[in-house]
């Protein structure tokens, strides 16, 4: 009966629901460890699907393409469906593919898995901003959203190492069984907490454009491009960089990411208070100082320890990040918040598979600290761009 009070109460704006969020929270640590587990477990996958690693690394790939365009189109696909069954939907998506990776006879089912996880993970990154801002009340919108991304600053912290040990203990398979679990409680807490949200607004396709003509749109989603396809290039050549000019070992390399893990989680803690003292200051000066870390990583790369110190602070300074441009786009187009959350999750997916792709090329020329210099262009453009052509509302106090 609990159950159905909740479903059917409608939102009260000066109380927060701070319980939905943090039952929020939880299925999307359950839907970011799923996303980087095969990082951890591509080798047994691969062998025991008799497939090349090559090929087991689609898994990966299929996931962020299916994101990308599920962020584009699950505001207009379910425009007529309460958001709380939306919401709900993703958690039952990642249980289905965990089992279906996790049983999985061949490559061709795994992945069909895997796309199961991006249409999740694409329709929930839309969505997060618009739920947010009905969870709670305008001023702790950040607040709400740096919880959300703390959940994820964990999972990527704990996915990987955890998925490794374990595989070794109970097999890559009992690894997503036990993957499904995060998921199973999130979809029970979310039947007993959230509230029932009727769609505000009837999104289409053609939404999506007249979102991005909006004054300052298009700076801030190019603005958000340059950001993450330079973090991005940064991040998937780091270990490279730090194994040849550092000469880190493997042990190293892992404290330093484990310190970059950690920072990057303080960094989303305290988005939410820095964000509300001056949200465009913020989302400027995040990039001009990531420019400015892999300047010195270039210079003094060679300095293991001072290396590990701008990894955490380049970690921390990553952590403002998804809160900061989520909370622009709520202060933004308060009124088309899931449509321009799809144009977010888009540019994002985008802007990994071009700081990736890019990276490499700018790898085989000139090295890791080619690339890291690339990321400097990158972050400091991005600067310029919030300065120039990003217009900010001040955050409710």
């Amino acid at each position: 009966m609990s159950t159905c009070i909740a479903a059917e109460a409608s939102l009260d704006k000066t109380k927060p629901a701070w319980r939905a969020v943090y039952a929020l929270a939880l299925g999307v640590f359950g839907l970011i460890v799923a996303e980087f587990l095969p990082a951890s477990l591509l080798t047994p996958m691969a062998a025991s699907l008799n497939v090349s690693e090559g090929m087991a690394g689609q898994a990966v790939t299929a996931t962020a393409l299916i994101a990308l365009v599920t962020g584009l189109l699950i505001t207009p696909a379910t425009k007529n469906i309460d958001r709380r069954w939306v919401l709900m939907f993703f958690s039952v998506l990642q249980i289905l593919s965990s089992l279906l990776v996790a049983f999985a006879p061949s490559l061709n089912v795994l992945l069909v898995g895997r796309l199961l996880l991006g249409i999740a993970i694409g329709g929930f990154w839309s969505m997060s901003t618009a739920t947010a801002m009905r969870l709670v009340p305008a001023a702790m919108v950040p607040k709400a959203l740096a919880i959300i991304f703390s959940a994820v600053s964990i999972a990527t912290v704990v996915a990987a190492p955890l998925g490794s040990y374990l595989g070794g203990l109970i097999g890559w398979r009992n690894v997503f069984i036990l993957c499904a679990a995060p998921s199973v409680v999130a979809l029970f807490w979310q039947l007993w907490v959230l509230p029932s949200m009727r769609p505000q607004s009837v999104g289409s396709f053609a939404t999506l454009f007249k979102v991005l003509a909006r004054p300052g749109m298009l700076g801030g989603m190019f603005a958000t491009i340059l950001i993450f396809s330079g973090h991005f290039a940064f991040f998937t050549y780091l270990r490279p960089f730090l194994e040849t000019v550092a000469q880190t070992s493997v042990e190293g390399v892992s404290l330093i990411l484990l310190g970059f893990g950690v920072a990057n989680f303080i960094g989303t803690s305290v988005a939410g208070y820095l964000l509300s003292r001056n949200l465009h200051l913020t989302l400027a000066l995040v990039p001009f100082v990531m420019s400015f870390l892999a300047l010195l990583m270039v210079i003094f790369g060679h300095m293991v320890l001072l290396d590990a110190l701008l990894v955490a602070m380049w970690g921390f300074a990553f952590g403002l990040v998804p809160v900061g441009w989520s909370t622009w786009l709520a202060t933004t187009v308060p009124d088309e918040a899931e449509s321009a959350g799809g144009l977010l999750v888009a540019s994002i997916q985008l802007a990994i598979s071009a700081g990736a792709a890019g990276g490499g090329l700018v790898f085989d020329l000139n090295g890791a600290s080619g690339v890291f210099m690339g990321s400097g262009i990158l972050l400091l453009s991005a600067m310029v761009i919030v300065f120039a052509r990003v217009r900010v509302k001040p955050v409710a106090q």
